[in-house]
């Protein structure tokens, strides 16, 4: 018997399964749900850390990068973070000029719509 780790639309599954010389399957292969593995939660800023102007995910997606650092200055337009969603990568920019207050996502975090990504004064 050879056991396996099978993952169907993100559930993972423990399947066994027995080899057997017959041209037919002598039983079917039992299959048990296994817990998926939680994912990293995004960190969580020190309170009091945090701007009046919040920037958030206007999609889900995953964080690959973050381009500006707290205390840094910017300008409106400028790039705060890059998002990927639907396979393609989007800027998330300062809505104004300001100083960042906070960055509250990490790169390779999955975020959900309307997730605070970093704020800003």
């Amino acid at each position: 018997m050879k056991s396996y780790v099978i993952t169907v639309n993100g559930s993972l599954y423990n399947v066994t399964v027995e080899e057997t010389n017959e041209a037919a399957p002598a039983a079917v292969p039992s299959v048990a749900s296994v817990a998926a593995p939680k994912k990293a939660a995004a960190p969580k800023p020190a309170a009091g850390n945090q701007g009046s102007v919040q920037i958030v995910a206007p999609m889900p997606g995953k964080i690959l990068g973050i381009k500006a650092k707290a205390g840094e200055s910017v300008t409106k337009g400028q790039v705060i973070a890059i998002l990927e969603a639907m396979k393609m990568e989007n800027e998330i920019v300062a809505p104004q000029d300001g100083t960042i207050a906070s960055i509250d996502t990490s790169e390779g975090a999955s975020v959900e719509a309307g997730t605070v990504l970093a704020t800003m004064d």
